[in-house]
């Protein structure tokens, strides 16, 4: 191995990329690792990486330079410059991953609503029926609050408001309402 404090020339760096690139030299990559790799992790660090994650991004980074090293192209950039590149995009890549982590399947936001069973939503028609039959029976003033309270959800004081009906009238016929219908349809309502 080579002295690690004595810093190895651009012609060695080629050389030993070209070795793990033609013949996956193994001591080769062991030097361009023991070269590259505290460098690496130092400009990580200066780049915000606390030790234990600038520590992994060197090693991601290394291993896609051992997977990758027949596309290094020295006409394109130094090794040194390809090896840092490599290792600011795995650090990039592990703060998106990070910032926005992998969706878990499980998620209950994520599960799709069960479907109502074919049973269930033949009854809701038939209950639907029902109550549309009953609320025929109803006065027209009792139906109008209906349907501006359950239909369109709107609050017992803004039926009031758009109907110029003073609020107890409002709740006193949404409440003789219900009681009829009760009474017409029975478990229904």
């Amino acid at each position: 191995m080579t002295d690690p404090s004595r810093a190895a020339s651009a012609d060695e760096q080629r050389d030993w990329i070209k070795a793990v690139a033609v013949s996956r030299d193994r001591s080769a990559f062991a030097r361009l690792f023991e070269h590259f790799g505290p460098r690496v992790k130092a400009y990580l660090m200066r780049s915000g990486c606390d030790g234990d994650t600038a520590e992994e991004v060197v090693q991601e980074a290394m291993l896609m330079v051992w997977r990758r090293a027949e596309t290094f192209d020295p006409s394109q950039a130094s090794v040194a410059t390809w090896i840092f590149t490599i290792a600011r995009n795995k650090r990039i890549d592990g703060l998106r991953r990070t910032r926005r982590p992998e969706l878990d399947p499980n998620d209950p936001a994520l599960v799709p609503a069960e479907q109502t069973a074919a049973d269930d939503v033949v009854a809701m028609g038939q209950n639907a029926d029902v109550l549309r039959a009953a609320m025929k029976t109803l006065p027209a003033e009792q139906v109008e609050m209906l349907r501006m309270a359950f239909f369109e959800d709107k609050p017992h004081s803004q039926i009031a408001a758009e109907t110029d009906i003073p609020l107890g009238t409002v709740k006193s016929r949404l409440r003789l309402a219900m009681g009829r219908l009760r009474k017409e349809v029975g478990e229904l309502v």
